[in-house]
Order: C-alpha cells, then sequence, then structure tokens
C-alpha cells in the first residue's frame, strides 16, 4: 500500500452534523489526493459513530468508549497516521476545494517549514479573529 501524501486527524464530540459536512467537503477537496481520514470519537452520544461507519466507511474510526479529552484522542490519533504530511482539523470546519492542493504547494514551495496553517474565514467572510496576527512567536503563544 502506497504511503498516503496527507493524513488528516479529527476529534469528534457529539457534533456528527458538522463532522459530516467537513467530510464532505474534504472529499470535493482531496479528489487525486492520496490521504488517509482518522477520526477518535470521544464517546459521543449522539449516533456520530454509527453515522460515520455507514455515510463514510472509508474513515478509519476509532471510537472510544470514554472521553479521552481532545488532547489525548489527537496523540492517540498521531500514533497511527501513515501520511508525508498530518493535518490536525476540528469537525466543524468546511474545507474549500483548493484548501489542500495550496498546502501542499506551500510545503512544496518552502520546504524548510514545519508548519502551517490556513485562513479561518468566518461564514460572513471576515477572517476570523484566530488569523488575523501575524506568525506567532514564543512570546505570543
Amino acid at each position: 500500500m502506497e504511503r498516503p501524501r496527507i493524513s488528516f486527524v479529527i476529534v469528534n464530540y457529539n457534533v456528527k452534523e458538522y463532522l459530516a459536512q467537513l467530510l464532505q467537503s474534504m472529499s470535493r477537496a482531496l479528489e487525486g489526493i492520496s490521504h488517509e481520514i482518522l477520526v477518535v470519537d470521544n464517546a459521543s452520544v449522539d449516533g456520530s459513530v454509527a453515522h460515520i461507519r455507514e455515510h463514510f466507511p472509508e474513515v478509519r474510526l476509532i471510537a472510544s468508549e470514554e472521553n479521552l479529552g481532545f488532547g489525548k484522542a489527537n496523540n492517540l490519533a498521531l500514533e497511527q497516521v501513515n501520511g508525508e504530511f498530518v493535518v490536525m482539523i476540528n469537525p466543524d470546519v468546511v474545507v474549500q476545494e483548493d484548501t489542500f492542493t495550496n498546502l501542499l504547494a506551500f510545503f512544496e514551495e518552502t520546504p524548510e517549514a514545519g508548519a502551517a496553517t490556513c485562513k479561518i474565514i468566518n461564514p460572513d467572510g471576515s477572517f476570523s479573529v484566530d488569523c488575523r496576527h501575524s506568525i506567532p512567536t514564543p512570546a505570543m503563544a
């Protein structure tokens, strides 16, 4: 099996509808890009696990019987990824069709880069407060 170009890690907790929207938008944005998607479900009670299994069988689902918390759930998935690049993405995101081709192009053009983030655009078209700052420094972190 060929190593995926991108591995995605998503932590889910009772946001089935958001997760479905994200996975649908990712499907369009990932056409022609080898990838794997890992979802850690933190013991959701909203039917998320069944929904993922039924509608997104290509997703590698880690269904936890307890809420591990965000950090531990991410770490659990990160131990299992195989991709050249790893994208950690929240389930309440909808990606544009060129998001991942742009991300890969950035890393090809900037091989010294170790990490990147995307612009976060609110539904009204404005930039999220999370991306209005310049490059973070240790003092900002």
